[in-house]
């Protein structure tokens, strides 16, 4: 905790988090609840408040160290393409599961597990999108 904090390392995080979000959601919708996974989502839980509150704090000791202006425009221009393809999915997830809930054709687990996929791949394809950015200097 005492090195310096690079921009990338806040924006990696993010996927941790996001894969421990999936996690803690898979441990709440499953259907064949035993009574030890009581205890399992807890330690989970623990963890991801754990992973919140270091990152919280990695961000704030970023905000003081060298604060580099042209990776966060970067990273700005970057969240801003992933908020549209974000808003593409959502919708097209909106859609299906308005079309297909009609047939009873989906769950609403499933509809949970598109929207958590979609939060995981959405988080990965930031970390390259600002990688990619942030290496050719555009």
């Amino acid at each position: 905790m005492k090195n310096k904090v690079s921009i990338r390392e806040v924006v990696a995080t993010k996927i941790i988090i996001a894969i421990l979000i999936a996690g803690y959601y898979w441990m709440w919708s499953r259907s064949d609840w035993q009574p030890e996974y009581r205890q399992f989502s807890s330690y989970w839980g623990f963890l991801l408040f754990l992973i919140l509150i270091v990152h919280y704090f990695r961000v704030k000791k970023y905000k003081k160290e060298y604060f580099d202006e042209f990776a966060e425009k970067n990273l700005h221009r970057c969240d801003a393409i992933c908020l549209k393809v974000f808003c593409v999915l959502m919708v097209i997830i909106a859609y299906l599961g308005g079309i297909l809930g009609h047939v009873n054709a989906i769950s609403t687990a499933l509809m949970g597990w598109l929207i958590i996929g979609s939060i995981i791949a959405i988080t990965i394809l930031r970390t390259i999108i600002f990688l990619i950015m942030d290496s050719k200097g555009v």
